[in-house]
């Protein structure tokens, strides 16, 4: 089965999120692709069949299925419009239907994703308590203007604000005492980030659930952030830019744009290089 491999939310030929990109007739049964996920290695690799006018998507990682995956999404975008063209694909997915633009600019590849619908609430105290150990920070390491939150737009993520650039790069934690965190909370990811202005965040995301230390760029929790950015009221001025993968020497930049709506889809877009 022809696997191709697409890094997203790259800054021009470097960086990015690696995704493996199936393009097939029909979807292969969930263990095979599971199997192809552990093969290829990325964190998440898109299985993506013909139907009806769009795209029949699942998701795996190399130890479970993701019910979305934004960097998968835009490298998908990506192979779509090298194998058909620019242009808007509708996208089925387990419990959501969302689009991927994809389009090719000069050399450069771009793609841009409408996420499924965000919603957020206050995380409780007991679960940050816990996140907080897992990466031996304290509470004086949090940014108040941000509290700790549960957030979504297609999948479920902790959002933990941190009041200093040098704190988020000092990130560190045991992967199997994470997966066991992560997995009983039913999170995909931790979102821990830094505003380095209202318009402007860095981010890193432990991804322990799917059995990888961190993500170097993360779609799905950029969307889930701008969702929760719009829930608290925060100057976003329609439009934010995450900075991520720096610490792992993968440098990604995503931006997401925010509509007024609450609980609207958000547009996430990037670049996308082939690998």
């Amino acid at each position: 089965m022809d696997v191709q491999r697409i890094a997203a939310f790259s800054q021009g030929a470097h960086g990015g999120n690696p995704a493996g990109v199936v393009l097939c007739d029909a979807l292969p049964p969930a263990d095979r692709m599971l199997a192809i996920a552990a093969e290829v290695g990325y964190s998440e690799t898109a299985f993506a069949a013909p139907s009806g006018d769009g795209w029949r998507v699942r998701y795996f990682a190399p130890e479970i299925e993701v019910p979305f995956c934004g960097h998968a999404t835009i490298a998908l975008g990506a192979a779509l419009a090298l194998a058909h063209g620019d242009g808007t694909f509708p996208l089925q997915l387990n419990d959501a239907t969302i689009t991927v633009t994809g389009w090719r600019n000069g050399s450069a590849l771009m793609a841009a994703l409408q996420s499924p619908r965000t919603r957020s609430a206050q995380a409780p105290q007991e679960l940050v308590a816990a996140a907080l150990d897992l990466f031996s920070y304290d509470a004086a390491d949090l940014d108040p203007r941000l509290p700790p939150a549960i957030a979504e737009a297609g999948a479920r993520h902790l959002v933990l604000a941190l009041a200093s650039r040098q704190t988020l790069a000092a990130m560190h934690y045991d992967l199997e005492q994470g997966r066991r965190f992560m997995t009983a909370a039913g999170l995909v990811t931790i979102s821990l980030i830094h505003a380095e202005t209202d318009t402007l965040f860095h981010a890193r995301n432990p991804f322990a659930a799917g059995g990888v230390y961190e993500d170097a760029a993360t779609g799905a929790a950029a969307a889930a952030l701008a969702g929760y950015l719009r829930d608290l009221g925060w100057p976003h001025g329609g439009a934010i830019d995450i900075v991520q993968g720096e610490d792992m020497g993968m440098p990604s930049k995503l931006r997401a744009e925010i509509s007024a709506e609450p609980g609207a889809s958000i547009r996430v877009s990037g670049a996308a290089r082939l690998m």
